[in-house]
Formats: structure tokens, sequence, C-alpha cells
């Protein structure tokens, strides 16, 4: 595997700001780590744009730039010289770069302060933020089933809502619509039956393309301190040992058994 300047600085990037997915995509075959960290390197930074101004107009055109970038990348012709942009195109076949435009429109959420409409818009937002990211990755290693990958995802996006839910609350968000704490037991056994039922079917996904489902090592364990103790939500006091997350992503990489 040979990393151009571009490639590096993709994963520089994602070891900086997304230290979860460094770890995972390391712990994937060599092969597929320039996919994945080119794909998630741009994730980081679609999913940094609404944050990077106060001013939503400047949020929205930084948005609307990924989803330009995403709209030549599908066309399959020239795309803009970009770190990012650049190894992405090279890499995501033109058909799964539609998945970019959803992502970017789910992400405009972030910029503005209402709530989710209902149980179905936030379900939308993971399902277009998580689900299209992970659904990218694994259509673009190897077959896959759609609906197994996106139910996976689901529990692992939902997860990572869960740890990010004190600094949105801080940023005046709204995160939750109901965030007594049986409401949120009861959406982390949502996504536990999700994780549940993408187990049942992990067969569907071969071994290349599992190394999209990395990213989820954590998620199962979450959701369980979640269920057992809703408070850790606000406290900001989810997540393993570090032994324990090392240990059960060598695990999950190695077993192929996500």
């Amino acid at each position: 595997m040979q990393f151009d300047a571009d490639l590096t600085a993709c994963a520089e990037l994602v070891q900086q700001g997304d230290p979860d997915r460094f770890l995972a995509t390391m712990a994937a075959p060599v092969e597929a780590r320039p996919l994945l960290f080119a794909l998630y390197a741009f994730n980081l930074e679609m999913s940094r744009a609404p944050w990077a101004s106060q001013e939503s107009m400047i949020a929205e055109m930084r948005l609307q730039w990924w989803r330009d970038t995403g709209a030549e990348i599908a066309q399959g012709g020239p795309v803009r010289r970009h770190h990012i942009a650049t190894p992405l195109a090279r890499r995501l076949d033109p058909s799964l770069a539609t998945c970019i435009d959803a992502m970017a429109e789910a992400r405009r959420w972030d910029i503005y302060r209402d709530p989710f409409e209902d149980a179905a818009d936030l379900d939308r937002y993971i399902d277009a933020t998580s689900g299209n990211l992970m659904w990218m990755a694994a259509a673009a290693l190897g077959e896959a089933d759609e609906s197994t990958v996106r139910s996976f995802a689901y529990g692992a996006g939902l997860a990572g809502w869960f740890r990010a839910i004190p600094e949105l609350v801080a940023q005046k968000r709204v995160p939750l619509l109901d965030g007594t704490s049986e409401g949120v037991r009861t959406l982390a056994k949502k996504g536990l039956s999700k994780i549940k039922a993408a187990h049942r079917h992990r067969g569907k996904v071969s071994r290349p393309a599992s190394a999209a489902m990395l990213p989820g090592w954590q998620a199962q364990a979450i959701l369980k301190q979640v269920v057992e103790n809703p408070d850790r939500v606000a406290e900001g006091a989810l997540g393993t040992s570090e032994f324990r997350r090392r240990s059960s992503l060598l695990w999950a990489s190695s077993t192929g058994r996500w």
C-alpha cells in the first residue's frame, strides 16, 4: 500500500479528529485503508462544516461545497482538486457518491437549533449520516446486504450520538425527543435491537466489506451502558476501558464478528 501526500493528509486528519475510526481503519486489511481513510476524512470534514461558523449562511455554504463535490464524483467526470476530494473520487464508485448529498442535507440540522420533528426524523438523521457512511464503505470494499449494513450502522450511529449529547446540549441543540431516563433507555434498546438484527444476518456481509463495520465495534457495549444507567448520557460517562476498547477491536477484526 502506497500513500501519496493526499492520503497521508487524510490519515493524519482522521487520526487527530476521529481516533476511533482511525483505530478501526488500522485494524482493517491493508488494501482497504486508502478508501477508508479518504472516506472517513471526508466524513470528518463534512461533520465539522456546520460548526465552522456561527453564521448559518457560511455553514450552509461549506455544506454546499461538499454537496457539489459529491455531485461531481457521482457524475464520474472531473472533480475539483482537493486533498480529500481527489483521493475519494479515485476510490469511490460514482453510484455510491450519490449518498453524499443526503449526508449533507442531514447535517443541516446541526446548523440550527430546531429539535427533531418526531422519532422518524431522528431515525432519518442517524441513517443519513451513520448509515450512508457505513454503506458507502461496505459497498466499496465488497459484497454486502444494504439492510444489514444500515441496521448495524443505526446502532453504531446512535451510540455515537449518545456520546455527543453533552456537547450538543452545550451548543444549545436539542438532540433528543424524550430526554427522560425512560425515553433514553427506550431509544438505546432500539439501537441494540438493530444491532442484534444485523448480527443475525452477519453472513450477508462479505469479509472484505466487514472492514467497514469495524468503527461500530464499541456500539453494543455503549448502548448496554445506556440501558443500565441512562444518566451516563448526560454525564458524558459512556465508554469502556482502554484495554477493553483495544482488545475488543482486535477480536472483531481478527474474527470478522463485528
